[in-house]
């Protein structure tokens, strides 16, 4: 069953579409990361300006030596230690749409540990854009019900809710700067 609700969404995903899903931390709007057209239906969907960067999501180190310049050494210890979501910023992205990018070129990035992400993250093997499943400037739905209907008619998949593992609560993001500054953006 996850299995077919995952090859569903690659399809998606592989075609430039949208998919609503179940992350780690919130339901999320998710595209191919390295699909700029696909990155700007997002912008679209959630009425938000493209100067805003979105998080993208991977499964694995290889990914994020694949996306990333310079991997700071801090970083791989605060992926190992994290006990909730993390989301850290780093300097340099690379590999990925242009406008998933921030315009000094950084990247937000969480390797996610939820099982149904994973596996998707993993079986397509690229990153996956994942930005709050809500218009901008509303507030993020805290679980399914809370999701507008003007978000899920503009998506091209809604996985299942039974693979829903989300917290409810948006990740902590961290931004680690190549010579070891460390600024917290949210808790």
């Amino acid at each position: 069953m996850m299995q077919e609700e995952i090859n569903k969404c690659i399809k998606i995903l592989k075609a430039g579409g949208l998919i609503l899903y179940p992350t780690d931390t919130v339901w999320g709007i998710g595209c191919d990361a390295t699909n700029e057209a696909a990155v700007e239906k997002i912008y679209q969907l959630k009425q938000r300006s493209d100067a805003k960067s979105l998080i993208v999501l991977i499964a694995n180190d290889a990914m994020l030596n694949k996306s990333v310049k310079d991997v700071p050494e801090l970083a791989w210890d605060l992926i190992d230690l994290s006990e909730t979501p993390t989301t850290i910023v780093y300097e340099n992205g690379r590999n990925l749409a242009k406008n998933v990018l921030a315009t000094d070129g950084s990247i937000g990035i969480r390797m996610t540990k939820n099982d149904f992400c994973n596996r998707l993250i993993h079986r397509f093997n690229r990153p996956i854009v994942s930005t709050s499943a809500n218009i901008s400037g509303a507030n993020s739905p805290s679980n399914f019900l809370d999701i507008s209907e003007e978000v899920k008619t503009q998506v091209d998949h809604i996985v299942s809710t039974q693979f829903d593992q989300t917290k409810g609560q948006p990740s902590s993001i961290i931004k680690l700067a190549v010579d070891g500054k460390i600024s917290i953006l949210r808790k």
